[in-house]
């Protein structure tokens, strides 16, 4: 019967730190490219406001 070793849980806490990093960095990109174009919308809409004024 083979041994088992489990891994230490400073490498299951790094691991799932990387993995969590991964996936909130791209949830945060895909919610920048669905977002990118109201965004510059507003930029537009409060540059023409500024330059009105």
């Amino acid at each position: 019967m083979k041994a088992y070793k489990k891994p230490a849980a400073s490498k299951l806490l790094t691991r799932f730190d990387n993995d969590l990093k991964t996936l909130l960095m791209e949830d945060l990109r895909s919610f920048r490219e669905r977002n990118q174009f109201s965004s510059s919308n507003k930029q537009a809409a409060v540059t023409q406001q500024l330059s009105a004024a």
